[in-house]
């Protein structure tokens, strides 16, 4: 019997892969190690760095046509995203964008191998995501923008909201798609919840084959590089339908609403209800008897004078306002005790929420499209994390939170201008998901305003170190620590605000909030920018917060060509 001998992607270190993809000769890459851009946060950690820090861009034609493939290296720090790799990846999305807009089309292919964020720099990975988020909406106006994940890693953490936005995602059996990893689940939420050492259920769950049939990835092949090939080009033809399902959101807020999760439903009754588009039941959710005090709740009252909410979900509070004469639109998460999905209880981000935040913001879109001056958009900041639970991953919490950060990003590159109100924790997924989209970011000076990607003791599990070791590290590399005076250090806020109660505002702290949203509302609007670029322009991000961010994306400049 002959042997078939294949060209595997999976089997292939990531620079490999990119230039197995791409036509032989064709190929070179860009900010290779030879550059020595690396990591300058691990060395403070002990932490030996790698000279392309685990990202590789390769720039040259596929069957012909101008490509650039983004590599991300699992076996370097388990693919995270730090500063280096992200801006390296962003940077990529952000120069197609300017070529495209020259007419100048080169497709990109993203290839997945990633944890999410690089816990050793923390908050660089959640500002990286945000920023490749940004540009993936952005680039998929001009071309498609796929996904390859082919496996070992797979595509996890914020990482998975970036997947959840490309235009297609061709995945193997090899491959996983999910956003929170099962050890995490098992850590947050208990063994009972999800037992990380159950790889068949895990599979079941989350691998390529579910979420190909479920409808969640778009392609499945074998791993042989021509395959890969005949994918992207079928995509490229038109011959796969582009599936915008990030854009869906009636089907899959309806799809939530009538859920029945009494019961664990299992992988294969989930796949046939995402597949078939299953609607039954649908009724009221159930609300709180008596609204749960929040610090999120509070600011949203004092910012829309007690206007009730006009959202269907009851965790989700929406309602329009006037600010000096200016139109805004108020979202904020607020706990529901007896919300039906068990692990969203607490203010968390999870399957509802989601879908219900990219409906309100997608509704404000399409009611101010005819209109010169866009609503001004408001997400109030208040979200311990994203929902870690069984049902949450079965049903592919990540989509939901891609619709919300799609939505976001839509709405301030259609010009209304988003200003996040940093209130109490932003945290991780959930972060990315509201407020991280803005044009321009609010924060409460206050020892309840915390940035971060994971618990301490998540964390600690993850990276293999003990708390105590995390919070040493932290004094050396801000973008570890919690405090919002250590998140300001990157340079990202627009202000922060001193001498405001977060806790228990009164209408002094209120009118000191309202009249720096109105700056940044004036702000915005004297910027021609709508994309995140004023994060990287701030005198902080240049002079120490993100110098490493600024130098990569000069460098990709130098050697596009």
């Amino acid at each position: 019997m002959a042997q078939i001998i294949t060209e595997s992607l999976v089997e292939s270190l990531a620079r490999e892969r990119a230039f197995q993809l791409l036509d032989k000769g064709s190929a070179f890459e860009i900010l290779g190690p030879f550059d020595g851009i690396e990591s300058p946060h691990l060395v403070a950690q002990n932490i030996v760095p790698q000279f392309d820090d685990g990202m590789i861009i390769v720039k040259g034609t596929l069957n012909g046509q101008q490509t650039v493939v983004i590599s991300i290296e699992g076996n370097f720090q388990g693919g995270g995203i730090g500063e280096v790799s992200g801006a390296k990846l962003a940077g990529t999305l952000e120069k197609l964008i300017k070529e495209c807009e020259k007419g100048n089309k080169i497709y990109p292919v993203i290839i997945y191998d990633t944890g999410g964020v690089r816990l050793q720099e923390a908050n660089y990975g959640l500002l990286s995501i945000a920023e490749i988020s940004a540009a993936i909406v952005a680039l998929r106006e001009f071309v498609p923008v796929i996904g390859i994940i082919p496996g070992k890693v797979g595509s996890f953490g914020g990482m998975s909201l970036t997947a959840g936005l490309c235009s297609a995602l061709i995945m193997t059996r090899e491959g996983r798609l999910g956003m929170n990893g099962p050890e995490v689940i098992e850590q947050e939420a208990g063994i009972r919840e999800l037992d990380s050492r159950n790889k068949q259920l895990i599979w079941k769950m989350i691998g390529g084959a579910i979420r190909n049939e479920s409808s969640l990835a778009d392609l499945i092949v074998e791993d042989d590089i021509p395959n890969y090939k005949n994918a992207i080009q079928s995509i490229w033809s038109g011959e796969i339908e582009l599936q915008h399902r990030t854009k869906q959101v009636d089907h899959f807020l309806s799809l939530f609403k009538s859920l029945d999760v009494e019961e664990k439903v299992t992988p294969e009754q989930a796949k046939e209800l995402l597949k078939n588009k299953v609607v039954t039941n649908l009724s009221d959710l159930p609300a709180p008897v008596e609204a749960v005090n929040s610090t999120g709740r509070k600011w949203f009252e004092l910012l829309t004078n007690g206007a009730p909410s006009i959202s269907e979900v009851p965790s989700v509070l929406v309602a329009d306002t006037s600010i000096s004469g200016v139109n805004a639109r108020v979202i904020a998460v607020v706990p529901n005790p007896e919300s039906k999905y068990y692990r969203a209880r607490n203010g968390e981000i999870g399957l509802l929420e989601g879908w219900t935040i990219a409906k309100y913001v997608r509704q404000a879109i399409e009611e101010d499209s005819g209109l010169s001056e866009k609503r001004l958009i408001i997400p109030i900041v208040d979200v311990p994390s994203q929902a870690f639970g069984y049902h949450e991953e079965l049903f592919g919490i990540f989509l939901s939170c891609s619709a919300a950060v799609d939505a976001y990003a839509t709405a301030r590159l259609t010009g209304h201008p988003v200003v996040a109100a940093l209130v109490g924790n932003a945290i991780s997924g959930a972060f990315l998901s509201h407020g991280m989209q803005a044009n321009r970011l609010i924060a409460l000076n206050d020892d309840g305003v915390n940035v971060h990607v994971m618990s301490k003791k998540s964390a600690a599990i993850i990276t293999q170190r003990t708390i105590e070791e995390l919070d040493e590290a932290a004094k050396e590399v801000p973008s570890m620590a919690y405090d919002i005076q250590s998140f300001k250090k990157l340079g990202a806020l627009y202000r922060l605000l001193d001498g405001v109660n977060a806790k228990e505002p009164k209408s002094d702290d209120k009118n000191a909030l309202l009249d720096a949203i109105i700056e940044a509302y004036n702000d915005i609007k004297n910027d021609s920018n709508r994309d995140l670029s004023n994060r990287l322009k701030s005198e902080i991000a240049i002079s120490s917060g993100r110098k490493a961010s600024i130098q990569v994306r000069e460098m990709i400049e130098l050697q596009w060509n």
